[in-house]
């Protein structure tokens, strides 16, 4: 995995390395002590099962629409979520949630506390 902690000075995202850990999924990171963000492109179509991790997440649609599945599926507190550009959600910690790219979508995700591994890692 590439060495993604940044310094202190200002960077362009395009200049930070970039991994595809999923088919259909370009991210490039900035990991700091407390705080993760994720810079991802996501092609239409892209699916994630539902999943949970301990990470506190924030996911800000800066282009595109995504369907976030909210809750434990088959339960009913599960519902879905429509965010479009310019829409943000809160995930807080362990809250199980899945997505599926409704149009190539770029999305910042800010992780608390950082991780070298989020959902879209354990699923290869």
């Amino acid at each position: 995995m590439p060495d993604t902690t940044m310094e202190s000075h200002a960077q362009l995202w395009t200049d930070l390395p970039v991994d595809r850990p999923m088919n259909m999924l370009e991210r490039r990171r900035v990991i700091g002590e407390k705080a993760m963000v994720s810079h991802i492109k996501l092609d239409k179509g892209f699916t994630l099962q539902s999943h949970q991790h301990e990470n506190e997440q924030i996911s800000c649609v800066i282009s595109g629409k995504l369907k976030f599945g909210i809750g434990a599926p088959g339960t009913p507190d599960y519902h879905d979520e429509i965010i479009e550009a310019g829409g943000v959600i809160l995930l807080p910690s362990n809250t199980p949630h899945g997505v599926v790219a409704l149009e190539d979508t770029i999305v910042l995700d800010v992780f608390a506390p950082p991780s070298q591994g989020t959902g879209i890692d354990s699923r290869g």
